[in-house]
């Protein structure tokens, strides 16, 4: 079996000195933020949207979705612009760190309870050395039915 059938090429990124991981092939671009325009009566983990080259682009927060206290946004925050579906969503992170390939026989099935992030929004943990990297599910992190609600 050649190696590309057996890894997962994957953006880390942190959220509250935590790995998570998600596929690069859902990923458009990493940005640094700018300026959101808030949009009302949307979930408080919508913080508004962005104007992406022409694009009227929705953004999630991260820590807020996951439950996570809030912080300010530092030179290091960035979004990372990901599509599911026919939706392109930007996501806030504390950091974006590396890009990887993950070997499929790393990743676990989700533990039970894995800190505050629900476990329906999990794929899996990869067991890398001495790191954990949460794989996300953007799928059911993004609920594209509620996140499709502000575009339009």
């Amino acid at each position: 079996m050649s190696e590309q059938a057996t890894a997962l090429k994957v953006i880390v990124f942190s959220l509250l000195d935590e790995e998570y991981a998600i596929p690069v092939s859902q990923v458009r671009s990493i940005e640094k933020v700018q300026h959101i325009t808030r949009v009302p009566r949307t979930e408080p983990y919508v913080k508004g949207v962005i104007n992406l080259r022409g694009v009227v682009t929705p953004i999630i927060d991260l820590r807020t979705r996951f439950g996570m206290p809030e912080t300010d946004y530092s030179d290091s925050t960035r979004i990372i612009i990901v599509a599911t579906e026919d939706v392109e969503v930007g996501v806030v992170v504390d950091t974006a760190n590396d890009v990887m390939d993950i070997s499929m026989d790393t990743i676990e099935p989700p533990p039970e309870i894995v800190g505050s992030v629900e476990i329906e929004y999990l794929e899996g943990v990869a067991k890398l050395d001495k790191r954990l990297l949460i794989l996300l599910n953007l799928d059911k992190v993004l609920n594209p039915d509620r996140v499709s609600k502000i575009e339009g």
